[in-house]
């Protein structure tokens, strides 16, 4: 395995509407700054790739409109998943990982203001069965969140405790879309109030990957990836066990979480009960710092949140506030599919 590390990120701010800004518009200004934070230059990028979202864009192919912020030249390789951006940096490590690439730069973007969020996500269901039924994901989160409660795992006094925690970690977040005393709000879905549910916003993010030496030229501390893996669950809700994620433990166990102890987990949690869902499985403990950025409650822009956690992560080592980080990224409902990665740091540098 090649040593390869997140060596910059850069992300917007996360913003409730960006009605006078295009995607290109608003990818533009986080390509450059992530670039400029290595000094490298288009030219000097291996491989390009990219996560996205038609359903949110309402056309086919959008991200192709994307590409105007990368550059019409020089010819790039390039690669693109219809995903959350944290699995286009997983294509990208793997990518570097076949030794066709020694750099790659990693970007996502989400504009989910123009259209009914809840309604485009009921896209996801399985379409014979769920989805006609329009079930949206606060409902869906909202099932799970009663069956945690149920099962005697949370209760709504502890649920709105996560929210608060997040949104005051926020306050140290100059890009988080919600920060400081967020009222719980009025319920949405019983037994989740608005604060227990992400803001909807646009926004994107970049990182730059670097393999071996390359990395340590270009960062001064690199958040090197010691391990990552993605899991999925069934598709159908009715044969979850809501309560647990065991794709989420499994892809830890994969990535190497429990070989020695994290000081710091972004985990990719939209909901407040879905917090106390990645923590059992991910056997975090209160000495851990869970989203000190303020997490996906404090600013949501589809397809780029993921992306940001792993980002986020990276952002702390690079500053020395963190040795050994967990990175979570989900995507469908109920947490259906869980990426986790490893990242630390090294205490001496070539």
């Amino acid at each position: 395995m090649r040593d390869v590390a997140i060596v910059a990120f850069a992300q917007t701010d996360h913003l409730r509407r960006t009605d006078e800004l295009s995607e290109v518009e608003m990818l533009m200004p986080v390509l450059h700054q992530v670039l400029d934070a290595t000094g490298l230059r288009t030219s000097g990028i291996d491989f390009t790739c990219s996560g996205s979202s038609d359903y949110l864009a309402g056309r086919a192919f959008s991200f192709t409109m994307a590409l105007d912020g990368v550059g019409a030249h020089p010819p790039i390789s390039e690669s693109h998943v219809e995903m959350d951006g944290a699995w286009a940096l997983y294509e990208a490590w793997v990518k570097i990982q076949t030794g066709e690439a020694e750099t790659a730069l990693v970007y996502a973007y989400g504009k989910s203001s123009p259209g009914q969020v809840r309604d485009v996500l009921t896209r996801q269901l399985d379409p014979y069965y769920t989805a006609p039924l329009w079930p949206d994901s606060v409902a869906l989160a909202a099932l799970q969140a009663q069956a945690l409660i149920d099962a005697g795992d949370t209760d709504e006094s502890a649920l709105t405790a996560i929210a608060t925690r997040s949104r005051q970690s926020a306050s140290d977040n100059p890009h988080a879309q919600l920060s400081g005393d967020v009222p719980a709000g009025d319920y949405l879905v019983r037994p989740l109030r608005s604060g227990d549910c992400p803001p909807i916003g646009d926004g994107a993010a970049a990182v730059i990957l670097a393999a071996g030496d390359t990395a340590r030229a270009l960062c001064a501390r690199p958040a090197w990836i010691r391990g990552i893996d993605h899991r999925i669950e069934a598709h159908g809700l009715g044969v979850r066990e809501l309560t647990e994620s065991p794709s989420t433990r499994l892809a830890a166990e994969r990535a190497g979480v429990f070989e020695r102890p994290v000081d710091t987990a972004e985990l990719h949690a939209p909901f407040s009960s879905q917090e106390v869902v990645l923590r059992k499985a991910l056997g975090l403990g209160d000495e851990v710092s869970v989203n000190p950025s303020g997490g996906a409650l404090a600013a949501n822009p589809l397809m780029a949140a993921g992306l940001i956690r792993l980002g986020e992560a990276a952002a702390r080592i690079h500053r020395g506030e963190s040795d050994r980080a967990v990175a979570h990224a989900t995507s469908g409902p109920c947490l259906q599919q869980n990426l986790v990665a490893v990242l630390e740091g090294e205490s001496t540098h070539a």
